[in-house]
């Protein structure tokens, strides 16, 4: 593990809490959300499906999020995967949405989403299922 490893990489693995393959999973639970969310932001962009570079990069985005989610829940319980992935992924369309489509988020909307940060991160600190 550590023998092709830079001495950056050594002090990441051995201060961790993580294992190498955990670590791996996790980059790619954070890429499945990346492109969940940007395929999601291109719904809007595609106009119904009937504009051909929107909705041929959204269905990309789709299809490599869920392609990354498999190699995810290879180690991370799919509970944790599965809350990780739709809660960060609500919460950046949402934040992404008020940026660049000028969508209101009221103040209800933004403490149900904070409540769902609170969910998503009781659900990874206090799962034994490792």
């Amino acid at each position: 593990m550590y023998n092709s490893c830079s001495p950056f990489e050594m002090v990441l693995y051995t201060n961790s809490l993580l294992s190498e393959k955990d670590l791996m999973s996790y980059l790619y639970l954070f890429g499945a959300i990346v492109f969940e969310v940007t395929g999601t932001l291109l719904l809007p962009i595609s106009n119904n499906f009937t504009k051909i570079l929107p909705s041929t990069g959204l269905t990309v985005c789709y299809l490599i999020s869920f392609y990354f989610l498999t190699f995810a829940i290879k180690t991370i319980p799919i509970v944790i995967v599965y809350a990780t992935w739709a809660g960060l992924g609500i919460s950046l369309v949402a934040l992404l949405s008020y940026l660049f489509f000028d969508q209101a988020l009221q103040w209800q909307a933004i403490v149900g989403l904070f409540f769902i940060v609170i969910g998503v991160t009781l659900v990874n600190s206090f799962s034994t299922t490792h």
